[in-house]
């Protein structure tokens, strides 16, 4: 089967992996990393963002659930070089932290 035949759920999954803070560094400084808190799913907000479900990721903006990345936690992911969890949806990259 093409990967592009997949379900979008699973080819988000498929594209999901680790970063570490000096990865992202460069996505940051452009204003392109979303941040997503941890008691959602990352591949159901990436899944929300690629098919433009705009009231349910207003939704999760309005409540902080997603974000765009602040300075501060920026600040602090870079001085511990944190792991995180992230997957492209273009123009974003959509981070998680896990513990």
């Amino acid at each position: 089967m093409d990967e592009l035949e997949l379900p979008l759920r699973t080819r988000l999954n498929l594209e999901t992996g680790r970063i570490t803070w000096q990865e992202l560094g460069f996505f940051f400084a452009r204003g392109r990393v979303l941040q997503v808190a941890a008691d959602l799913d990352l591949i159901e907000v990436a899944s929300a963002l690629a098919n433009d479900e705009a009231p349910q990721v207003s939704a999760w903006l309005k409540t902080q659930q997603l974000s765009v990345l602040s300075d501060l936690t920026a600040k602090a992911w870079a001085g511990d070089d944190q792991q995180l969890w992230a997957v492209v949806v273009a123009p974003w990259v959509v981070v998680q932290q896990r513990a």
